[in-house]
């Protein structure tokens, strides 16, 4: 066989004005693979191959080098936190069969192991039912009485009233924000925090912000609510700016800033297992974002009032509070709404129970819980947070409701705190697809209570004492504790003041059975 091409050609001669295809820039940076695949076998030459092989053998170990060095994926992270879990579920399983089939030794081990996976498979399915809000967890009959040693017990303080309170997923790191501007990311079981540090301005308009509007000079850092991703990744916060900025959790550091907004952003909410973000503003309006994109998406008008409170699950659905005296619940790709309206009193908190029933707050003291299917609420808890002072001067004849507690407009204005601010219900939350929940107003403790999903009513469980306002809450996954925002004055205003208040994050353990 005759190879081609085996004297390798020399430059070509300078000065005779003629085209030479090897001082080409584009060949000569023909990587030499492309050659070697373009080339028949008869004529492939012997060197160039020889180079080649030494090449690859060369940048083999570097590129190796390379692939150990780079950081997981999202999608390789996802399947070994899947896999992870999965093989603890089946531990789990494996556990319970073999406690049933301890007496029983004769059967074979495939039937066994067949058993085990069809219960691994239930257990899985049954969680996905409750994430979704399908299925409602039973923890309210489970919850064990409070004894006098538990306590809501201070886990970090802040300078200011604390005004905002979220958990990560997993419950194990938490955040909080204050009136002072401070943020702070703890973890639960230490209470070891640390404080977000602002950027300078310069730093905050290369991020996104907007120069401060009205007679305000510079950039307010009260901040009024805060919302954490499911993943864990990002931190959102609004306020008196009329901004959302965007922190990444794993370095601490701000990351961007979203302007849009006409009036100081109330309430912030991630939709689950996602990164779009909902935001509700004093300018009425409800603007939805996405983190991992750094972009804006579309603006939801409705409210004739400023938004207080939102929340948000799985589903495209937002559910809203205003002053306006309704509550919303937004329809996003349907672009349509529900409009419910409160009796007679303004709502001041809202959450999911799951899909179809939602709990609210409002300043006359009440708690509503809400279906669907009905615009009117379906049961109300009247006077839920009672000023207990007031009631001593009472008469026992006179205001009597079903719960065994008085209403807040027949209280004696002498008496201690008459001001229905220090009873109005601040703040609600449900343990994520159960049937508990807790309310926090500024009388003095936080109650929980068992909400019925057959009979649509609610009951009540246990007062846990705690002084201050309860301007935000939050119950961890497993329903094993609840964290709380207290301050001495309310979230969105100054209209009460309780010095004997702690500004802080408070922890209540709870006992299962």
């Amino acid at each position: 066989m005759k190879y081609k091409n085996t004297k390798k050609k020399g430059p070509a001669p300078r000065g005779k004005g003629k085209f030479s295809i090897n001082q080409d820039p584009f060949f000569a940076g023909e990587p030499k693979k492309r050659r070697k695949i373009d080339y028949d076998d008869d004529d492939i030459e012997s060197a160039d191959s020889e180079d080649y092989d030494d090449e690859v053998e060369k940048s083999g170990p570097q590129e190796s080098e390379g692939e150990e060095e780079e950081e997981e994926t999202a999608d390789e992270k996802r399947k070994r936190v899947a896999t992870a879990y999965l093989e603890k579920i089946r531990e789990i399983a494996r556990r319970e069969k073999e406690e049933e089939e301890d007496g029983d030794e004769g059967r074979e081990v495939g039937e066994k192991e067949g058993e085990r996976d069809s219960l691994v498979a239930k257990i899985l399915q049954q969680e996905q039912l409750e994430e979704s809000g399908r299925v409602r967890r039973v923890i309210a009959s489970r919850v064990q009485k409070p004894k006098a040693t538990d306590e809501f017990r201070v886990l970090l303080k802040h300078r200011q009233s604390v005004t905002a309170v979220a958990l990560s997923e997993d419950d194990s790191k938490g955040f909080s924000a204050s009136k002072d501007g401070s943020i702070l990311h703890w973890d639960v079981s230490s209470g070891k925090g640390v404080k977000y540090l602002w950027p300078s301005e310069e730093v905050l308009k290369s991020h996104g912000a907007k120069d401060p509007q009205g007679r305000a000079t510079k950039q307010s850092k009260h901040i009024l609510a805060l919302a954490v991703s499911s993943d864990g990744r990002y931190l959102a916060s609004g306020g008196l700016d009329r901004h959302i900025h965007l922190w990444d959790t794993r370095i601490q550091e701000h990351i961007q800033a979203f302007p849009g907004h006409r009036g100081p952003v109330s309430c912030l909410t991630f939709r689950q297992g996602t990164s779009e973000l909902f935001s509700g503003s004093f300018d009425r309006t409800v603007k939805i974002w996405n983190a991992e994109d750094r972009a804006y998406i579309s603006t939801l008008f409705g409210h004739q009032s400023e938004v207080l409170t939102i929340d948000c699950l799985r589903k495209e659905r937002v559910l809203t509070v205003g002053r306006d005296r309704s509550m919303q619940l937004w329809k996003v790709p349907e672009e349509s709404r529900l409009v419910f309206r409160a009796p007679a009193s303004s709502l001041e908190c809202c959450c999911f129970i799951s899909n179809d029933d939602f709990l609210s707050g409002s300043d006359d003291g009440n708690i509503e819980l809400w279906s669907f299917l009905r615009k009117k609420p379906v049961y109300i808890v009247k006077n839920a947070h009672p000023l207990l002072d007031g009631l001593k001067n009472f008469e026992q004849d006179e205001g009597k409701i079903s719960n065994g507690h008085s209403e807040n407009g027949n209280l004696n204005p002498g008496s201690y705190h008459s001001s229905t601010a220090y009873s109005w219900v601040s703040s609600v939350t449900v343990c994520g697809g159960s049937d508990l929940a807790a309310s926090g107003a500024g009388n003095g403790s936080v109650r929980l209570w068992a909400i019925e999903s057959e009979t649509k009513d609610i009951q009540p469980l246990y007062n846990l004492p705690l002084v201050g306002f309860v301007n935000s809450l939050a119950f961890a996954k497993s329903g094993q504790f609840l964290i709380a925002g207290v301050g001495q004055e309310p979230r969105l205003g100054r209209w009460g003041h309780l010095p004997a208040a702690r500004n802080g994050v408070s922890v209540h353990p709870i006992k299962l059975s």
